[in-house]
């Protein structure tokens, strides 16, 4: 067996975010809006988790694509910087850096402008075996915006993860893409799928995020985790139906928060946590995400989370 190096590596997607502070309006044609500020942040759902899990405390390693561009240095910068392994990030020489921009509109949910660029490069085959096998978890983020990284790739590489003894972690995005056909492959090798219900019922075609979970479970997931926003989230396994509570914090960008509460279950789930505890984790760190601009910005560091989890009881029941 590998020597384990990092305790989850995460792979997909590897953004360069352009986030404005809340506008007033949309600007009509040919007009303009001024913003306080417009921040360039590290974005997209591989290094997004791989950021958080840095800053709880655990060795995160990303894998995907960049440009061979200022913002591709840039980004691998940013995650070296918040002490994220990148030797597994390649450097394309056909495609720009992925960028979004993210135009946040006052009382309005966020607004994207998106390039793929170099992830839709990315086929996952890149990975050697030996980088899975190195971990405790291997996270696939991002599944079902690029069609390169295919049900079948990720099948593969999940089913070489689980013989190693490596939990595997599918997160999703409803595009363009056949999702349904992509995740038909890989859901069962799966151990935790953790889509939210808006994603789940546009692939499922059901609105009950209990009945959105048993549907991804008889397709082969182990777990599911369904999140629910303010509503909270849903987790369906072989010994439980639970449904948690969400924190009243004040939403400032709620981009990112779907990605902090990953980080937070898997915090939980590699301190040898049980299910309830992972939805609290999960929901705290999901919390402190959204109170800032950035995807990353804002997200509690270890004793900042496990304080905030102490002070803040959740309610975590049957589902």
């Amino acid at each position: 067996m590998a020597e384990t190096r990092y305790d989850v590596l995460c792979a997909g997607l590897i953004v360069a975010d352009h986030v404005c502070a809340p506008i007033e309006k949309i600007p009509p044609a040919g007009q303009l809006e001024m913003t306080d500020r417009i921040d360039l942040t590290i974005g997209g759902c591989g290094s997004n988790v791989a950021v958080d899990l840095s800053r709880l405390g655990l060795r995160a390693c990303v894998a995907g694509r960049v440009g061979n561009d200022a913002l591709g240095r840039h980004v691998c910068q940013v995650l070296r910087d918040e002490g994220v392994a990148s030797e597994h990030v390649i450097y394309s020489d056909t495609a720009q850096t992925s960028t979004t921009m993210v135009v946040n509109v006052k009382g309005e949910d966020r607004r994207f402008i998106h390039a793929a660029g170099a992830n839709a490069e990315f086929t996952g085959q890149e990975i050697p075996p030996e980088a899975i096998q190195a971990a405790r978890v291997f996270y696939v983020g991002g599944f079902g915006l690029n069609a390169a990284l295919s049900g079948e790739n990720a099948a593969v590489q999940f089913e070489a993860a689980r013989a190693a003894g490596v939990l595997t972690v599918l997160d999703v995005v409803v595009g363009e893409e056949d999702v349904p056909g992509m995740l038909a492959p890989v859901l069962p090798h799966t151990d935790l799928f953790l889509p939210n219900t808006d994603e789940a019922r546009l692939i499922t075609g059901l609105a009950d995020p209990v009945e959105q979970a048993e549907k991804f479970r008889s397709l082969g997931a182990r777990c599911v985790v369904i999140t629910c926003g303010q509503d909270g989230a849903v987790l369906v396994n072989d010994e439980a139906s639970l449904r948690a509570n969400a924190h009243a914090v004040n939403q400032v960008d709620p981009t990112g928060g779907g990605d902090a509460f990953v980080a937070g279950f898997l915090y939980g789930r590699l301190n040898g946590k049980g299910a309830e505890d992972c939805l609290r984790y999960g929901a705290a760190l999901g919390a402190s995400c959204v109170q800032s601009r950035g995807a990353t910005t804002g997200v509690f560091r270890r004793d900042e989370l496990e304080a905030f989890v102490a002070d803040h009881p959740l309610s975590v029941g049957p589902a």
